[in-house]
């Protein structure tokens, strides 16, 4: 567990933070530019220090201001990736990478050799870093933290300074280690998208304070959110698991809830847990079961709630069996379909509306020691 506590004044601003995570997992420090989360990170790493303050890393006390305990940076076991990559421009990525493996303060649990094949740095390790694209300086420096051994990695918006193609090159790799070396991160980010892919856990920030927190998916009925991600982007994250592939539609099937949806995603387990986002707006309520229509994913439930969206809208959350969804409709149609909390639905959305990523890790990978 990841256990933070800090408060820090600098000037006007005023940061306020405390909150608690399970590890392994990502944990997405999720809010707009200014709010504090890179303050925050830098006093986990121990780059600042807070007025007060208590840090704890598993059973381990990094900070406690009361009792005068400050580990310094290089003893905390904590790596750190920046929005630049910081390389070293004088050596090669090879020469990169031999420094941390040099400059580890525990003994060795992942190798050079792991680390390169993750990262895919073989073609890269006789380059200098001014040869190498922005998404492959940053798998080398997010490579060169992981050579120094940590028990956390912290990552400060790694993906900020890329293009849009660039960070789809880079994703994938920071998939790869949240899944096959089941190190625990604190992701830094304003993009939601890298939350959708990345996450186990959210915690909101605005102006210093923490506003909210917890699984991804509880965070996505949270109003709070559409705060920052907008309206167009409220909706349910649920981790469903694959079933097969659809014979006629060639879509995969994925189990949601009690119900069942079809995903257009690569290649995938039969078994595999996959993230599915249904947003709001595409859903669409009926209060009898569908039949001959074109959308193809009907999700049978019962109505959790219906909440004031704005002037024209409702969201009405749909309780599918233990997962939760929500439809953003009209309030005329919430009044002529007469919804109300306890009423059988059904939820309808379009194959196209639906968005799955490869998510959880397997159980029999390796676990970053702590």
């Amino acid at each position: 567990m990841l256990a933070v506590s800090a408060s820090l004044r600098r000037g006007p601003f005023v940061l306020d933070v405390g909150f608690e995570t399970p590890t392994p997992g990502v944990v997405a420090l999720f809010g707009r530019s200014g709010c504090g989360k890179s303050t925050a990170i830098n006093i986990i790493a121990g780059l600042l220090r807070p007025q007060s303050g208590r840090i704890v890393l598993d059973d381990d006390v990094l900070l406690d201001t009361e009792s005068g305990v400050n580990v310094p940076p290089e003893r905390r076991a904590v790596g750190y990736v920046f929005q630049d990559a910081r390389l070293f421009p004088h050596l090669s990525v090879a020469a990169n990478l031999r420094y941390a493996l040099r400059r580890a303060a525990r003994a060795p649990y992942v190798t050079r050799d792991t680390v390169v094949d993750l990262l895919a740095l073989g073609p890269l390790m006789d380059r200098r870093t001014h040869q190498l694209s922005g998404g492959e300086r940053q798998r080398v420096a997010i490579g060169r933290a992981l050579l120094s051994q940590p028990r956390l990695l912290l990552l400060d918006e790694p993906l900020a300074a890329l293009d849009e193609a660039r960070r789809g090159e880079v994703l994938p790799y920071l998939e790869s280690l949240r899944d096959q070396l089941r190190l625990p991160m604190v992701y830094v980010t304003h993009d939601f998208a890298e939350v959708l892919r990345l996450a186990t856990h959210i915690v909101l920030m605005e102006a210093g304070r923490v506003t909210a927190q917890g699984k991804v998916g509880d965070m996505s009925l949270d109003r709070r959110l559409r705060s920052i991600i907008g309206p167009d982007e409220v909706g349910a994250i649920i981790d469903g698991t694959v079933l097969g592939i659809d014979p006629i539609s060639n879509l995969w099937r994925v189990r949601l809830g009690s119900g069942e949806v079809n995903v257009q995603a690569g290649d995938l387990d039969v078994g595999a847990p996959l993230r599915v986002q249904l947003l709001a707006r595409d859903v669409i309520v009926s209060t009898q079961m569908p039949r001959h229509l074109s959308v193809r994913n009907s999700l049978a439930g019962i109505i959790a709630g219906v909440q004031d969206d704005d002037s024209d809208s409702d969201l009405i959350t749909i309780d599918i069996g233990g997962e939760k969804i929500l439809a953003r409709i009209t309030k005329a149609a919430t009044r002529e379909l007469s919804l109300r909390p306890g009423m059988q639905a059904w939820a309808l959305v379009k194959s196209i509306s639906l968005r799955g990523h490869a998510f959880a890790a397997r159980t029999d990978r390796r676990r970053a020691p702590t």
